[in-house]
């Protein structure tokens, strides 16, 4: 119940759909509630919940985010702008690229918001959003987004139902328990004892020009999602269309990579400090308010945080209230502190640049587990 009521605003709507999934009810005498989750915190949160909506807190202030999106757009004119007045030399195209680069990074944090319905009132308004923010702003398809993201907010570090952690184990030992089962098993496809070093290769500067760059194409393809491509090649098209006059095509080249550079570093840093350095594990089957707390931490509530993140400083709030609008995590902030106080849960919040240490001290952690379990067990 609380994924669903979490994760729709129809709820009337999104119930005639799932209508058909009906197999049965539990007769009066049977248990409706599994001995896993703490019935005592879901009634408590289900009440917290309540007051949430009572307080207008699930209600968007639209203008935010218009003005969120001027600010994108401004920025997006000023690095043209900026090449065609200054001309292409060093200093003037690394300018650009910078600003392109808080154009994508901020566009991405737009798009998280227009997908998770958080935007307006209508569904169908913030999907028809989403499509040109994720694909005439950024060149990415909704679908691939859609697909991926809200799999990670049901189970968020659960092995094999969260895609955000399939690096496991190719890449990288995650997680005290997973770790250790590789080293017990003798597995190693990476050295995991050195994956604190290589992160710095494979991790923030790779993800998206070597890996998301080429995926997204292959994925609406596959899929047939032809009108997220269509969205897609937009991008594409203006992006060559009025930086080709200025730089020629070696020039776009070099700017669309070194753009997808600044993005992928300050998107895969920003992404991971709530969630790599916390608990992952095979999933538990505990309740949605237990499941999210073990999974998330926030960093420092500040102007420069919040903007930088795009208010995924409060990724606790976010996870609890995934169509909430970002603009008011703080102030339901002070809320969820008191529940976790309650019943005796750890509410992390911490700097953002601890929190940044922290990704590479986590690796660190369970790449040595893995080494000792690899060894020794």
């Amino acid at each position: 119940q609380d994924p669903f009521v979490a994760f729709h605003l129809d709820k009337a709507l999104v119930s005639k759909y799932m209508s058909p999934l009906l197999i049965g009810e539990l007769a009066p005498d049977e248990p409706s509630f599994e001995p896993s989750k703490n019935k005592r915190l879901v009634e408590d949160f289900r009440e917290l919940r309540a007051a949430v909506e009572k307080m207008g807190l699930l209600n968007p202030n639209q203008m935010f985010f218009m003005l969120y999106l001027c600010h994108i757009l401004l920025l997006d004119v000023a690095a043209w702008l900026n090449i065609w007045y200054f001309g292409s030399s060093t200093v003037p195209f690394l300018f650009s690229a910078m600003l392109l680069g808080i154009v994508q990074a901020q566009a991405g944090w737009l798009q998280h918001d227009f997908g998770h319905l958080s935007v307006f009132s209508s569904s169908r308004w913030n999907h028809w959003v989403h499509k040109f923010v994720i694909g005439h702003l950024k060149g990415a398809p909704a679908s691939w987004w859609n697909h991926l993201h809200f799999q990670h907010h049901a189970k968020p570090n659960c092995f094999r139902k969260d895609p955000d952690v399939n690096m496991h184990p190719l890449f990288f030992a995650l997680g005290k328990t997973l770790a250790v089962e590789l080293g017990v098993k003798k597995k190693k496809f990476m050295p995991y004892n050195h994956q604190h070093k290589y992160f710095f290769i494979i991790g923030p500067p790779a993800l998206l020009p070597l890996y998301f760059q080429w995926y997204i194409f292959y994925f609406v393809v596959q899929r047939k999602q032809w009108a997220d491509l269509a969205w897609m090649l937009t991008f594409y098209i203006r992006f060559f269309l009025t930086y080709s006059p200025l730089l020629g095509v070696k020039g776009i080249l070099g700017l669309f990579l070194l753009v997808r550079f600044i993005e992928s570093n300050w998107f895969v840093w920003v992404t991971q400090m709530n969630h790599i350095p916390m608990n992952i594990d095979y999933d538990k089957n505990v309740d949605w308010f237990s499941t999210q707390l073990q999974a998330t931490c926030n960093v420092h509530h500040s102007l420069f945080n919040d903007w930088f993140s795009g208010h995924l400083n409060f990724q606790i709030e976010h996870h609890l209230f995934p169509t909430m609008p970002r603009h008011n995590f703080w102030k339901v902030a002070p809320l969820v502190k008191s529940l976790c106080a309650k019943h005796g849960i750890e509410y992390q919040c911490k700097p953002l640049l601890t929190a940044f240490a922290d990704i590479v001290h986590s690796l660190k952690d369970s790449g040595e587990l893995w080494l000792d379990a690899y060894l020794h067990k």
